[in-house]
Protein backbone atom coordinates (compact mmCIF):
# COMPACT_ATOMS: atom_id res chain seq x y z
CA UNK A 1 0.00 0.00 0.00
CA UNK A 2 1.47 3.37 -1.08
CA UNK A 3 0.84 6.71 0.51
CA UNK A 4 1.79 10.07 -1.04
CA UNK A 5 3.62 12.59 1.10
CA UNK A 6 4.28 16.26 0.40
CA UNK A 7 7.50 16.63 -1.61
CA UNK A 8 8.13 12.94 -2.28
CA UNK A 9 6.52 9.56 -2.50
CA UNK A 10 7.46 6.60 -0.33
CA UNK A 11 5.73 3.53 0.95
CA UNK A 12 4.51 3.13 4.52
CA UNK A 13 6.89 0.20 5.08
CA UNK A 14 9.85 2.49 4.34
CA UNK A 15 8.71 5.06 6.90
CA UNK A 16 8.46 2.29 9.49
CA UNK A 17 11.94 0.96 8.65
CA UNK A 18 13.49 4.41 9.01
CA UNK A 19 11.94 4.86 12.43
CA UNK A 20 12.76 1.37 13.68
CA UNK A 21 16.15 0.68 12.09
CA UNK A 22 17.31 4.18 11.17
CA UNK A 23 17.81 3.29 7.50
CA UNK A 24 15.92 3.50 4.25
CA UNK A 25 14.76 0.80 1.87
CA UNK A 26 15.84 1.77 -1.65
CA UNK A 27 13.19 -0.38 -3.30
CA UNK A 28 10.35 1.63 -1.81
CA UNK A 29 11.38 5.21 -2.62
CA UNK A 30 10.35 6.72 -5.92
CA UNK A 31 12.52 9.49 -7.32
CA UNK A 32 10.70 12.53 -8.68
CA UNK A 33 11.93 14.41 -11.70
CA UNK A 34 13.11 17.97 -11.00
CA UNK A 35 10.24 20.42 -11.29
CA UNK A 36 10.50 23.52 -13.43
CA UNK A 37 9.94 26.81 -11.63
CA UNK A 38 6.56 28.35 -12.29
CA UNK A 39 6.54 30.57 -15.35
CA UNK A 40 4.63 33.73 -14.52
CA UNK A 41 4.64 35.10 -18.08
CA UNK A 42 6.23 34.11 -21.39
CA UNK A 43 5.96 35.53 -24.90
CA UNK A 44 7.93 36.46 -28.01
CA UNK A 45 8.46 40.19 -28.52
CA UNK A 46 9.54 42.27 -31.50
CA UNK A 47 11.23 45.66 -31.09
CA UNK A 48 9.01 48.25 -32.79
CA UNK A 49 10.98 51.48 -32.19
CA UNK A 50 14.68 52.15 -32.76
CA UNK A 51 16.43 51.79 -29.35
CA UNK A 52 19.26 54.14 -30.40
CA UNK A 53 16.84 57.03 -31.01
CA UNK A 54 16.70 59.56 -28.13
CA UNK A 55 19.23 57.56 -26.13
CA UNK A 56 19.93 59.30 -22.80
CA UNK A 57 22.66 56.99 -21.46
CA UNK A 58 25.64 55.34 -23.17
CA UNK A 59 25.00 51.76 -22.08
CA UNK A 60 21.24 51.72 -21.47
CA UNK A 61 18.51 51.78 -24.11
CA UNK A 62 14.75 51.84 -23.80
CA UNK A 63 13.14 49.07 -25.86
CA UNK A 64 9.57 49.50 -27.08
CA UNK A 65 8.18 46.10 -28.05
CA UNK A 66 5.02 44.27 -29.06
CA UNK A 67 4.34 40.62 -28.28
CA UNK A 68 3.17 38.04 -30.77
CA UNK A 69 0.93 35.73 -28.74
CA UNK A 70 -0.79 37.95 -26.15
CA UNK A 71 -0.63 41.30 -28.00
CA UNK A 72 1.17 42.88 -25.04
CA UNK A 73 3.08 46.14 -25.16
CA UNK A 74 6.37 46.32 -23.27
CA UNK A 75 8.74 49.17 -22.56
CA UNK A 76 12.00 47.91 -21.08
CA UNK A 77 15.22 49.62 -20.02
CA UNK A 78 18.19 47.31 -20.48
CA UNK A 79 21.94 47.32 -20.81
CA UNK A 80 22.44 47.16 -24.59
CA UNK A 81 26.20 47.40 -24.13
CA UNK A 82 26.15 43.86 -22.69
CA UNK A 83 23.27 42.51 -24.79
CA UNK A 84 22.76 44.55 -28.00
CA UNK A 85 19.31 44.55 -29.58
CA UNK A 86 18.17 46.48 -32.64
CA UNK A 87 14.98 47.54 -34.41
CA UNK A 88 12.86 44.52 -35.51
CA UNK A 89 14.90 42.03 -33.45
CA UNK A 90 12.75 39.29 -31.93
CA UNK A 91 13.35 37.75 -28.52
CA UNK A 92 11.68 35.45 -26.02
CA UNK A 93 11.01 37.07 -22.66
CA UNK A 94 10.12 35.01 -19.59
CA UNK A 95 9.22 36.17 -16.09
CA UNK A 96 9.79 33.57 -13.35
CA UNK A 97 9.90 33.66 -9.57
CA UNK A 98 12.90 31.34 -9.34
CA UNK A 99 15.72 30.17 -11.61
CA UNK A 100 16.25 26.96 -9.66
CA UNK A 101 15.39 23.74 -11.50
CA UNK A 102 14.67 21.79 -8.33
CA UNK A 103 11.93 22.32 -5.79
CA UNK A 104 14.11 24.13 -3.28
CA UNK A 105 12.83 27.63 -2.66
CA UNK A 106 15.48 30.28 -3.15
CA UNK A 107 16.55 32.69 -0.50
CA UNK A 108 17.74 36.19 -1.31
CA UNK A 109 21.19 35.05 -2.46
CA UNK A 110 22.50 33.73 -5.74
CA UNK A 111 23.43 30.04 -5.76
CA UNK A 112 27.08 29.78 -6.82
CA UNK A 113 27.28 25.98 -6.57
CA UNK A 114 27.49 25.52 -10.34
CA UNK A 115 24.33 23.41 -10.52
CA UNK A 116 22.25 23.82 -13.70
CA UNK A 117 19.66 26.58 -13.52
CA UNK A 118 17.15 28.20 -15.81
CA UNK A 119 19.78 30.88 -16.49
CA UNK A 120 21.68 28.34 -18.62
CA UNK A 121 18.88 28.40 -21.20
CA UNK A 122 18.82 32.20 -21.66
CA UNK A 123 21.28 34.88 -22.77
CA UNK A 124 20.31 37.87 -20.59
CA UNK A 125 18.79 38.06 -17.11
CA UNK A 126 17.69 40.71 -14.62
CA UNK A 127 16.35 40.38 -11.07
CA UNK A 128 13.84 42.84 -9.73
CA UNK A 129 10.51 43.57 -8.12
CA UNK A 130 6.98 44.35 -9.32
CA UNK A 131 6.19 47.65 -7.63
CA UNK A 132 3.07 49.14 -9.26
CA UNK A 133 0.10 48.46 -11.50
CA UNK A 134 -2.52 50.58 -13.23
CA UNK A 135 -5.64 49.89 -15.27
CA UNK A 136 -6.67 52.19 -18.13
CA UNK A 137 -10.16 53.03 -19.42
CA UNK A 138 -10.10 50.24 -22.02
CA UNK A 139 -9.53 47.60 -19.32
CA UNK A 140 -5.86 46.93 -20.05
CA UNK A 141 -3.58 46.34 -17.09
CA UNK A 142 -0.08 47.83 -16.89
CA UNK A 143 2.48 46.29 -14.53
CA UNK A 144 5.65 48.12 -13.54
CA UNK A 145 8.87 46.45 -12.38
CA UNK A 146 12.25 47.77 -11.35
CA UNK A 147 15.46 45.84 -11.97
CA UNK A 148 17.96 47.86 -9.96
CA UNK A 149 16.76 51.10 -11.54
CA UNK A 150 16.11 49.68 -15.02
CA UNK A 151 12.36 49.85 -15.46
CA UNK A 152 9.82 47.68 -17.27
CA UNK A 153 6.21 48.42 -18.16
CA UNK A 154 4.17 45.46 -19.39
CA UNK A 155 0.69 46.36 -20.63
CA UNK A 156 -2.13 44.18 -21.94
CA UNK A 157 -5.05 41.93 -21.11
CA UNK A 158 -5.34 41.36 -17.33
CA UNK A 159 -6.06 37.63 -17.80
CA UNK A 160 -2.57 37.18 -19.32
CA UNK A 161 -0.97 38.88 -16.32
CA UNK A 162 -2.97 37.23 -13.54
CA UNK A 163 0.03 35.28 -12.15
CA UNK A 164 2.01 38.47 -11.54
CA UNK A 165 1.34 40.01 -8.12
CA UNK A 166 2.57 43.28 -6.62
CA UNK A 167 5.70 43.22 -4.42
CA UNK A 168 6.81 39.94 -5.99
CA UNK A 169 10.51 39.36 -6.72
CA UNK A 170 10.96 38.20 -10.31
CA UNK A 171 13.61 37.21 -12.81
CA UNK A 172 13.36 38.53 -16.36
CA UNK A 173 15.06 36.12 -18.79
CA UNK A 174 15.67 36.82 -22.49
CA UNK A 175 17.09 35.10 -25.53
CA UNK A 176 17.04 36.11 -29.17
CA UNK A 177 14.75 34.24 -31.57
CA UNK A 178 16.53 33.14 -34.73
Amino acid sequence: MLRSLVGSEMCIRDRYQRRVRGRRSACCVRQRAPAMPPVLFEDIFEITEDPTKDKKFDRVSRLVCRSENYEMEMTLDMNTDIYPLHLQDRFTMVLVSSVSLDEVLEDDGYDQSGRPTLLDKYEYAMYGKLFNNAQDDSGNLALFASFGGLLMKLKGDPSSLDKLKLDTRIYLLMRKVK
